[in-house]
């Protein structure tokens, strides 16, 4: 689900959905020289949908990636908040991958993409299973969310029920995405789950938002012989800290209650974590699952999605996100995973 999370629900009209029709090899070299960069014209795309990322190899010098936004996504100002929070946490010698700044600007435009660029990172997928690992991953995670709470983001929305669950369940409407066989169905239930999303965060009381990754998956964390390195921090936005602890989790409950007191024992080292928060992981998993279908059925038109996602939009495939829902909401109500 990279970058899923955060994709912004516009009208079924608004956006073109063929945006990189026009981003081909000479417009890639020529943004890049723009910038007083030389690339050799080795070029190698990279595992992303939502934007286009390249490694790109260069006359002198180890190679680079080049991130081309997705136009119409988020705003100048949204993506240079984004660059201002990771050079920020890069500073505090935080293992981030942060836009590099060349003649003091992260954000360039060539045409009509906007494009940064980044050092290449090696490293490989965590090993949650072995010992230390995810405490290791809590630490950082709290040196980021104490960085985080130090200021808001003016422009960035927030992790919350109107942005992930609503606004995604009213595009689909608006769409036609719903087949006619299921949409009475799926309707029900996802009203219902967001009715469950809601008493969930009531649990919570008042919340304290702070700048996160925002889509801290495996996917999204590096690691190599001196620990990990986080990367990608497109979707981040203002939200609870178990935002970007709950999508370490795996396994059984008991698992998982194992996994969570692991992740704590680091992360507190650095930041206080609000336990009351353990009652959103299953409803923050559950507006994951509703924006990620929505997602899909934005971008569908995207020549990149349908190879990649062969199964989505079939009669099946929304039958199944009743089944989900219905587990979801049965599992909103199970008591939180409170460490032992």
């Amino acid at each position: 689900m990279c970058s899923a999370y955060n994709a912004r629900m516009t009208s079924p009209q608004a956006a073109n959905p063929h945006p990189y029709e026009a981003l081909t090899p000479d417009t890639i070299l020529t943004a890049l020289e723009q910038v007083g960069l030389w690339p050799s014209g080795s070029l190698l795309a990279l595992n992303s949908y939502e934007n286009r990322v390249y490694q790109v190899g260069m006359d002198e010098g180890p190679p680079l990636v080049a991130k081309f936004y997705r136009p119409e996504r988020w705003s100048d100002a949204q993506i240079l908040e984004e660059h201002a929070f990771a050079l920020e946490l890069a500073a505090a010698e935080i293992p981030v991958v942060a836009p590099m700044v060349i003649e003091g600007a992260s954000l360039f435009t060539h045409g009509s993409f906007r494009f940064a660029v980044f050092p290449r990172r090696g490293g490989r997928p965590p090993e949650l299973d072995q010992p230390g690992t995810l405490t290791w991953l809590g630490r950082f995670l709290g040196r980021i969310h104490a960085a985080g709470a130090t200021q808001a983001y003016a422009m960035r929305p927030a992790v919350d029920i109107e942005q992930l669950g609503r606004r995604p369940v009213d595009w689909l409407l608006a769409s036609g995405a719903l087949p006619l066989t299921v949409r009475a169905a799926y309707m029900d239930v996802v009203e219902a789950a967001l009715a469950a999303v809601q008493s969930a965060f009531e649990r919570c009381g008042g919340l304290v938002l702070r700048r996160l990754h925002g889509d801290c998956h495996v996917g999204n964390v590096l690691w190599t012989d001196n620990g990990p390195h986080f990367v990608d921090f497109d979707d981040s936005r203002m939200g609870p800290a178990i935002q970007d602890l709950w999508m370490l989790l795996s396994g059984d409950r008991r698992e998982r209650v194992c996994q969570m007191g692991d992740i704590l024992a680091g992360y507190e080292d650095f930041c206080e974590f609000n336990e009351r928060e353990l009652h959103l992981i299953e409803a923050l998993r559950t507006l994951r699952l509703i924006h990620y279908s929505a997602w899909l059925a934005q971008r569908w038109e995207d020549p990149a999605f349908p190879p990649a996602f062969p199964w989505f939009g079939s009669e099946a495939y929304w039958t199944e996100r009743v089944g989900e829902l219905r587990d979801q909401i049965a599992l909103m109500l199970e008591p939180p995973l409170w460490p032992v």
